[in-house]
């Protein structure tokens, strides 16, 4: 089957009321230091596949809430899937629920149908047997968290061996739960003066600074202005990509960074309101006045729409959501949500990147303690 990328943004109608439960649970997280059901405590049942797994129900009432928190880039995906889970739609709404869509016939609401696998209950008033915290920062912080057991997933738009160094790797598990094809965007006055596309060796020579006016690049046809290049924070996810990618390493240098932001969404802030800049973010924030450019690489032009998500894209990544010293029933439920054919057409396609392939899925669920 294949899989192919979706527009964030596809529904609208009754999506503003959940912004208000997301604020909420980021807000409740950002309070936080510490949980006691992580990766490391609490419901910790064990690591993957056919751990041995606990029989007795849970009742929200008597249930930490997960947390979750890292990488601006996966942000869309675990914060989208939280304020649903808080929510908890019954079956009756097929907007925010739309279960028979995904070939799953049950009569239960939304987060009761995916906790129940792993032995939590609902309440019976109509709240999530357990709520979600999603918080914002980057992939470095998040993997740093999950490990000292501030949050239960630590989000990571790059894998933990580019991200941490003298840490135990083997304790982290890994869980894919959709791949970014990262872009180059412009200012739109420099896509509207002739910068629609890119070679590899001028996006290098710019962020190493040997390139330094639009005036030096080809294709270029506006006024003379100096090239404003954007970077992101160092231990960010996004930026550790760029660097190992385009420059080579995960430290390379970058001498031509003239500032750096901590979040995707400032990136294009800071792109819409210049009329020189170039940045490198995460698909899902591209928009009408940040536009993202081709970019061609060993040959080959990589278009914005059309194969991004090709093998052999320099800059297309995995999204992971670690837990640490294996994967607890309360986490496995929430994952097991996002990365069924479900969470993939939900919140992965919509948030604006590529859904897992069915063989990735497969692999993915594997690493999950098996269901009650």
């Amino acid at each position: 089957m294949s899989k192919q990328f979706q527009r964030f943004g596809e529904k609208i109608s009754r999506r503003k009321a959940l912004g208000a439960v997301g604020a909420t649970g980021v807000a409740a997280f950002a309070g936080c230091s510490s949980n006691s059901g992580g990766s490391g405590g609490g419901n910790n049942n064990g690591g993957t596949g056919t751990t041995q797994q606990t029989t007795q129900q849970t009742t929200s009432q008597e249930v930490t809430a997960l947390t979750a928190g890292g990488s601006s880039t996966v942000y869309p995906i675990t914060s989208k899937a939280s304020s649903v889970w808080n929510y908890n739609p019954p079956a009756s709404d097929t907007e925010y629920w739309p279960a028979a869509e995904y070939g799953i016939d049950t009569d239960k609401a939304f987060a009761q149908y995916w906790a129940e696998m792993y032995g939590f209950e609902a309440d019976g008033e109509g709240n999530p047997p357990f709520k979600v915290q999603v918080g914002l920062s980057h992939s470095g912080v998040g993997l740093t968290k999950v490990m000292k057991g501030q949050v239960d997933i630590g989000d990571a738009s790059a894998p933990v061996e580019a991200e941490l160094e003298d840490v135990d790797y083997d304790k982290f598990v890994n869980h894919v739960v959709g791949v970014d094809a990262q872009p180059i965007v412009v200012s739109k006055y420099l896509y509207d003066n002739g910068i629609k596309g890119l070679d590899a060796e001028t996006v290098r020579a710019i962020y190493k600074g040997d390139i330094d006016n639009w005036s030096e690049v080809d294709g270029y046809t506006g006024k003379d202005m100096e090239i404003q290049a954007i970077g992101r924070s160092v231990g960010s996810g996004t930026d550790t990509s760029f660097r190992v990618n385009m420059l080579g390493s995960s430290d390379a240098e970058m001498p031509g960074v003239d500032i750096r932001k901590g979040e995707n969404q400032q990136v294009a802030a800071a792109v819409e309101g210049s009329d020189n800049a170039i940045a490198y973010m995460a698909l899902a924030f591209v928009s009408d006045q940040v536009p993202a450019i081709s970019l061609t690489f060993d040959g080959k032009t990589y278009t914005p729409g059309e194969n991004l998500s090709d093998q052999g894209y320099p800059l297309s990544r995995d999204l992971h959501c670690y837990t640490y010293d294996g994967t607890s029933n309360k986490e496995a439920a929430f994952l097991r949500m996002i990365i069924h054919d479900f969470g993939q057409g939900q919140y992965v396609g919509p948030s604006g990147y590529a859904q897992l392939s069915d063989a990735r899925q497969e692999e993915e669920l594997s690493k999950l303690p098996d269901p009650q």
